[in-house]
């Protein structure tokens, strides 16, 4: 419900939406900034640190160093990955990398999880986090069980099991894309197949420029202008600069390719060269072709024999790749007729050891060191990529195992969520399955009170033990709170399919909102209600007094539930967790989801409302639940309205009226839907000819005798002379 203050003022209204959604997409644009606890966890885990860079590139990642050795990185997931959690809210988890891509620490710096503000220790979140110190950025890691030996397992947040997984989520996701990015892992790391082949099978005539086209043979080509520009702001800007003339001038015109695939090496080099160069690899080793013109040499001057080519080295995945003079071989005759002139040319071959992959890409990089002094100099990097044409690769067909791994790790969070709780789902499906048949043969199942009694407590039991119990499937008024927030604040779905059996039961109690009223949540699915129920019942077992407050009053007291949703509501304007916190009104949480596993005041609380249950049934539902004043107020747009009344019911029969239990009759007879929790003691009253006053007087008049009713929950006929 909007406060009327805001219908009064539609911009106001607009202004305020648009004012906390720009705010929301603002907080999610960037990381922020924690004070110390950033330092303590770095200096905790890498405490021999003493340098930090700055934030660098597209996830803002600092790089950490001792003595001028990069040993790890670290960054905030909020900079790599949006992933909303069970607040709607993502969370925010610091984590450090070593240079080999193994996860080092991860902390939580953030997070807006209703469980974990009121309830859940924080160190439970933290020690969760903590699992994740040791684990490669590119492994499998699964909440809870899992059928995959590979796969690395850790155990779940009781009580937050959603929390859990979107914590995995956001840690591993976020370390695995940052890790690609620094070159520390794979890209491909979801589909574990073998490297590609290079087709020793294919070879096809071509000459320098149809190798050239098809990118066979990369190139790149420097000016001494774009060699200066790329020292400007460093101490090599002033050394060795073109004038305006030379700046366009060749620095370097550098070739590369592949020479393995015999369509490239065998017109480039020739068939008596190509087969020599092919005898002389050993299995698993590749060879290629550098070649270059200019004032630049790839080589170098400074190459001595035993020693290292340090102006080229080969990158793949983040792995260097430097060419000793053991895996140099000079080129001074090529074949092809078309090939222009260089002025050196060499081969460099790809030892086995580096486990080169040919089909994926790589690249060759230049380095250009400029003196800045006797002993020092700067270096500036210039890459030339280069990825082999698809018609040379033979690439291997992945199992059967690995296309099931790769279609699960390309799941979405919350499609995984739902594969992993398919049997509690299909047990959900099942008993509303059975409570909508229930619904629609109502009439049936009020001619036979006794079946339809203990139907109903067989269904109350499982309420409590499966949906609540086991399932921890209960609503609260935070899941309608954080729907209207989402409204105004980016709608996705994906934050509410997190929790498969929630999403159902919302969608349900929606439908059954439309059909039947909220009275099919409150009186069957909501396990705090049904836990209510029976524990009176077994208190009127063993003859507890029942006390009922008069009519008058008691309808005022519905009044209060609904002033708690307001003001709760009203507060989730400002804070949403302030209005979390406030929302521990509710006894779910303390009943229900942690099993009175808490402070004491929680467990005090949740138990008084339970003792006032023993003498007035259902008190809090009545008169305090805020998400039974949520779900009553589209109650009014039902659609059909299927409990039956007579023009008796109310002037003369009170009966009904009396037997209520929650008092949800009116003295006038009216159902209150509203208030109803559609426990159908009224039908079965109605529909039997041995209670029903008015029915009992219609017999009376026809003069048939009475129906045998073996139930022994009748009471005993009650004689209403008909109104004058």
């Amino acid at each position: 419900m909007i406060p009327s203050s805001v219908l009064l003022h539609p911009s106001r209204f607009w202004l305020r939406g648009l004012f906390v959604l720009l705010m929301v997409v603002a907080g999610l644009a960037h990381a922020k900034d924690y004070g110390d606890i950033e330092q303590q966890r770095i200096h905790h885990v890498l405490n021999q640190t003493d340098s930090i860079s700055a934030p660098e590139g597209r996830f803002k990642v600092r790089t950490l160093s001792a003595a001028g050795k990069v040993i790890g990185y670290v960054f905030q997931s909020l900079d790599a990955v949006d992933i909303p959690a069970y607040s709607g809210k993502p969370i925010n988890v610091q984590v450090i990398l070593d240079p080999a891509g193994v996860i080092l620490d991860a902390y939580v710096l953030e997070h807006h999880e209703p469980i974990l503000l009121i309830g859940i220790a924080e160190e439970k979140l933290h020690a969760f986090s903590a699992r994740y110190s040791g684990i490669k950025v590119n492994q499998r890691v699964v909440v809870g069980h899992s059928s995959d030996p590979n796969a690395v397992t850790v155990d779940a947040i009781a009580g937050a099991t959603v929390t859990a997984m979107v914590v995995n989520e956001v840690i591993m996701r976020a370390a695995h894309d940052v890790a690609v990015s620094l070159g520390l892992v794979k890209g491909d790391a979801g589909l574990a197949v073998a490297p590609a082949r290079v087709r020793e099978d294919l070879y096809t005539p071509a000459d320098w420029n149809t190798l050239t086209g098809n990118g066979a043979v990369r190139r790149l080509h420097l000016t001494r202008g774009q060699v200066d520009a790329s020292f400007k702001g460093t101490d090599a800007e002033q050394v060795e600069v073109a004038s305006a003339e030379q700046a366009d001038d060749t620095f370097i015109d550098l070739y590369v390719t592949h020479l393995n695939p015999p369509t490239i090496g065998r017109n480039l080099l020739g068939e008596a060269q190509y087969r020599e160069l092919m005898n002389t690899l050993k299995p698993g080793e590749q060879a290629i072709a550098v070649m270059g013109s200019g004032r630049y040499s790839f080589k170098g001057s400074g190459y001595v024999r035993g020693g290292i080519f340090d102006r080229v080295v080969l990158r793949q995945f983040g792995d260097t790749i430097s060419f000793r003079d053991m895996d140099f071989q000079r080129l001074d005759d090529v074949a092809a007729d078309d090939m222009p002139a260089f002025d050196e040319m060499a081969i460099f071959i790809i030892r086995a050891s580096h486990r080169f992959d040919p089909g994926s890409p790589w690249s060759l990089e230049l380095l250009v060191r400029r003196q800045t002094g006797p002993v020092s100099g700067i270096f500036s990097n210039f890459e030339l990529a280069y990825q082999l044409p698809e018609p040379y690769l033979e690439r291997p067909l992945p199992t059967a195992e690995q296309l099931a791994a790769a279609e699960e790790a390309s799941r979405p969070m919350w499609l995984t969520l739902w594969y992993q709780k398919s049997v509690e789902i299909s047990v959900l499906g099942a008993a509303l399955l059975v409570l909508t048949t229930i619904l629609f043969l109502q009439d049936a199942l009020a001619r036979r009170p006794k079946l339809l009694h203990w139907v109903r407590r067989g269904y109350l039991v499982f309420t409590v033990v499966f949906l609540g119990g086991y399932a921890l499937a209960q609503l609260s008024v935070v899941n309608a709170l954080t729907f209207v927030h989402a409204l105004f604040e980016g709608f996705r779905w994906e934050l509410f399919l997190t929790d498969p059996l929630i999403f159902i039961l919302w969608v349900f109690t929606a439908a059954s909102i439309l059909l039947w009223g909220r009275g099919v949540f409150c009186g069957w699915l909501c396990p705090f209600g049904a836990l209510q129920e029976l524990i009176n019942e077994l208190a009127r077992k063993f003859k507890v007094p029942q006390y009922e407050l008069p009519f008058a009053v008691h309808e005022r007291l519905w009044a209060i539930k609904y002033i708690i949703l307001l003001v709760l509501f009203g507060v989730s304007l400002e804070s949403m967790a302030t209005a979390e916190r406030l929302a521990e009104i509710e006894p779910f949480k303390t009943a229900i989801t942690l099993k009175f596993d808490r402070q004491w005041w929680f467990v005090a609380y949740a138990a008084g409302l339970l003792v006032i249950n023993l003498f007035t049934r259902k008190v809090y539902c009545r008169y305090i639940c805020p998400l039974g004043a949520a779900l009553a107020m589209p109650t009014r747009l039902r659609l059909f309205d299927w409990l039956k009344r007579r023009k008796e019911c109310g002037n003369p029969c009170q009966l009904c009226a009396k037997e209520c239990e929650i008092q949800a009759i009116h003295p006038d007879g009216r159902i209150n839907a509203n208030e109803c929790h559609y426990c159908l003691d009224c039908q079965m009253t109605w529909h039997n000819e041995n209670k029903c006053p008015p029915l009992i007087n219609k017999r009376k008049k026809r003069g048939k005798a009475p129906v045998t009713e073996t139930d022994p929950q009748l009471i005993p006929v009650v004689q209403v002379n008909p109104a004058p």
